[in-house]
């Protein structure tokens, strides 16, 4: 064998999940099921949707996430451990 022959390929299967997240939309109700937000109940998500109390995108009447939405509402709740202001 040659030493070309036995190179690995490289992984472009990790690369093209992380650029198909960048598109995919969640629901609340997969939001909730992967606890990608500190909401346990669905309707109490889609509550503070419709209250606009959170980032979310809403497509044709139907409440979605985008990655974008989830890091924005992480970081809004996120609790500074210093306790500074």
């Amino acid at each position: 064998m040659t030493a070309k022959a036995t190179k690995t390929p490289p992984d472009t299967t990790r690369q093209l999940i992380d650029a198909e997240a960048e598109f995919r939309r969640w629901t609340p109700d997969e939001v909730v099921a992967k606890r990608l937000l500190p909401y346990t109940s669905v309707r109490v998500l889609k509550q503070k949707c419709y209250d606009r109390a959170i980032h979310h995108h809403n497509d044709g009447g139907r409440i979605t996430f985008t990655v974008d939405d989830l890091r924005k509402e992480n970081e809004r709740t996120a609790v500074d451990p210093t306790g500074a202001r």
